[in-house]
């Protein structure tokens, strides 16, 4: 054989080998989440959610009658870029029809100004007295709606602000349930007492969403007819209520301030309370009705909270429910580690971020049943000291 020719075939030895396809892709997936890590080290990703956030966010301004026009142009585009094929909204893209999406998202648009008659409305009001009406959206929806007068207050559940006065070893006792509802609840017990109504300044209505006068309806709980627990807990429902013109207004006041430092107490500056989106909005309406200026710190944050949960572009908006810089660096932490093999300067810098962040000796609520128990744990978001929660410190330990 030819030794020329034979040295021009033959595969060099010290040549690398050419990478994979798959080594390819990681490398190229490697090199973009890099481009999005901050110079502190850590990630950050926008936390889509459903079409309730924003839906609420506009109902927000209009209950405080604290509207940005502009920012509620762009979230009607975004609503509206999300109905789906049913006429109504899901709970994911491409989902089945949910009704207290829709309901939402419908009474947001039309606050926001779209006529009740355009074409999209006509199809979201037909899908939504198709599946039953507005009648049938969840508790959390009626509350939304017996604020704004769509529906009496009878059509929510009765929970008056002296739970909180209930004695830890009630079945129905705050620190029996989780700090997501926890810190909704809170407030939300407030505003359920006291029974506001919003401003509305447009005086938009929707009562063409049910299916007979709200005002005559008379099974809002039909639904939950079910079961022998959900008939004692409606059962109780009338006995509350039955017996609420009986609460002394000492016991009331007592409740409601004890309601108040509570939440004031977890308001967690600009990263808001339990920096959650509905925890967050209920706070900053309770504030409001108990008589906080707008220009109070308090009024302040809680805004700013909130704004700070929107994701706006050139033509369209949106609301987080929450941000996510804890679980995105640890995620991304994770994927760098079984990408590299080893830990690489990028790695370190995010390690270094998570290790600043580990709450340790904040006055969390896991002191309320373990009260010697040290911190040690981390939160989903920026700041949220009152709640480090296991995903997060698993999650961070893991990868630590």
């Amino acid at each position: 054989m030819n030794p020329v020719v034979h040295n021009l075939t033959r595969p060099h030895r010290s040549a690398e080998p050419r990478p994979s396809a798959l080594q390819r892709s990681i490398a190229a997936a490697q090199a973009a989440l890099l481009q999005h890590q901050a110079a502190d080290g850590h990630w950050c990703f926008e936390f889509e959610a459903d079409c309730t956030i924003p839906a609420e966010y506009i109902l927000m301004m209009h209950y405080m009658d604290e509207r940005d026009a502009a920012l509620e142009a762009k979230m009607a585009v975004y609503l509206r870029r999300k109905q789906e094929n049913h006429g109504g909204w899901s709970l994911y893209h491409g989902g089945h029809f949910d009704m207290s999406a829709s309901v939402k998202a419908y009474f947001a648009l039309k606050l926001a100004g779209d006529d009740p008659e355009a074409a999209h409305m006509r199809r979201a009001r037909s899908a939504i007295l198709a599946h039953g009406g507005a009648e049938r959206a969840n508790v959390f929806t009626r509350i939304t709606l017996a604020l704004f007068g769509q529906v009496p207050w009878r059509a929510v559940p009765f929970i008056p602000v002296e739970i909180l006065l209930f004695p830890r070893w009630f079945p129905m006792h705050i620190y029996k349930v989780a700090s997501w509802s926890r810190t909704v609840m809170v407030p939300l017990f407030i505003l359920c007492s006291l029974k506001p109504q919003a401003k509305n300044p447009l005086g938009v209505h929707i009562r063409e969403l049910f299916t007979r006068p709200p005002e005559d309806i008379d099974d809002y709980f039909a639904h939950a007819l079910q079961g022998w627990v959900s008939r004692i807990f409606l059962w109780f429902d009338r006995l509350g209520r039955a017996l609420e013109s009986w609460i002394p207004q000492a016991l009331r006041r007592r409740a409601i301030a004890r309601a108040e430092a509570w939440f004031i107490e977890r308001l967690n500056g600009e990263d808001g309370l339990n920096g959650i989106f509905p925890a967050m909005v209920n706070a900053h309406e309770a504030l409001a009705l108990l008589g906080y200026a707008a220009e109070h710190p308090y009024r302040q944050q809680t805004r700013a909270a909130l704004t700070k949960l929107v994701v706006e572009r050139a033509g369209e908006a949106y609301c987080q429910p929450c941000v996510s810089p804890v679980w995105d660096t640890c995620l991304a932490l994770h994927a760098l580690l079984e990408a590299d093999g080893d830990v690489s300067e990028a790695a370190r810098r995010s390690m270094q971020w998570l290790l600043d962040r580990q709450i340790t000796d904040a006055p969390g609520d896991w002191r309320e049943r373990r009260p010697h128990l040290a911190g040690g744990g981390w939160a989903f978001q920026y700041a949220n000291p009152y709640y480090p929660d296991l995903d997060d410190t698993a999650a961070v330990a893991w990868a630590l």
